[in-house]
């Protein structure tokens, strides 16, 4: 892999805020984590375009107990074999679970995956979370 080298012009409180930052997170140096970001920056660029492969996790808290959620929630996923690679279930306490749905796709159909589970009816919470696939990410 070639390494190019490139200089960046910022003011000196930015430098500074940005040094203590990478520091506390451990970074090495501060290329590492311009790459990282850089990184960060095109995934979310793949995720709003909605045509990049994406891979991700749907993380849902919902309530067992609220009407047909448990039917919608493993209807939803049977209609999205192709995207959906795996989930987890735990049961929380009585009454509510965490459910953890690990996919991958183009991301627009991740988005809408995850749009029609979270607005469900009984979830209490919910977050959809994407990276890229690798192949995009240097």
């Amino acid at each position: 892999m070639k390494i190019t080298r490139f200089g960046v012009s910022v003011p000196d409180e930015l430098l500074e805020r940005f040094d203590r930052i990478i520091e506390e997170k451990g970074y090495v140096n501060r290329s590492e984590a311009i790459r990282d970001m850089m990184r960060d920056f095109i995934v979310r660029h793949e995720w709003e375009q909605g045509e990049g492969e994406v891979a991700g996790t749907i993380t849902m808290l919902y309530n067992h107990d609220e009407a047909e959620v448990v039917k919608e929630l493993l209807d939803l996923q049977h209609d999205y074999l192709s995207e959906i690679i795996s989930s987890i279930h735990v049961h929380m306490d009585e009454h509510n679970c965490l459910e953890v749905i690990i996919v991958k796709g183009k991301a627009n159909r991740i988005k809408e995956i995850a749009d029609r589970l979270l607005s469900l009816k009984g979830v209490k919470h919910g977050k959809l979370v994407m990276t890229g696939t690798g192949k995009e990410l240097v």
